[in-house]
């Protein structure tokens, strides 16, 4: 009988059927995730989605995590058939756009990590933007078979943080 109204108890609770997002204000921060890394390995990497539903645009400032001595934007593009990374300044979110960090393009790069990424695990991520202020989401480190967050289904809530 409970399977039955697990869809309407779901709905009741704001629990969507896709992956992590969160909200400040005009903006969607989706999926935010990483892979596990190897004990001693200095760097991790964040991917996730921030979409714009504003009408005017929003930059992303800054990043960091307790899990790291620093965040830092990253751009890898492909030139001569040579993949290079190249360090940003700012990501800017135009009006009614996405913007998706991930690989093999803009990207968080975690510097100096304190302790391995663990699979199943997250660690925190404060997300700093020029105009709507800070948010922290929780990154998910997702096992290296696994599919990304971003193209599996997760039940957890909706979280909007503001500052």
């Amino acid at each position: 009988m409970f399977r039955r109204f697990l869809p309407l108890f779901a709905a009741l609770l704001g629990v969507p059927a896709s992956a992590h997002q969160y909200e400040l204000g005009k903006l969607v921060i989706g999926h935010p995730w990483s892979r596990p890394t190897a004990a001693g390995m200095p760097m991790g990497v964040a991917y996730l989605s921030i979409t714009n539903n504003g009408t005017e645009p929003e930059v992303l400032t800054g990043a960091s995590s307790p899990a790291a001595a620093s965040v830092q934007f990253h751009q890898t593009t492909i030139s001569d058939g040579m993949a290079r990374m190249r360090p940003l300044t700012e990501v800017t979110i135009a009006p009614g756009a996405t913007v998706k960090l991930e690989p093999g393009a803009i990207h968080l790069m975690l510097v100096d990590l304190k302790a391995p990424l663990v699979a199943g695990k997250s660690v925190p991520l404060t997300l700093e933007f020029r105009n709507a202020g800070n948010i922290t989401v929780q990154l998910t480190i997702d096992a290296p078979d696994a599919p990304p967050a971003a193209k599996r289904a997760v039940s957890c809530p909706t979280v909007a943080v503001m500052s």
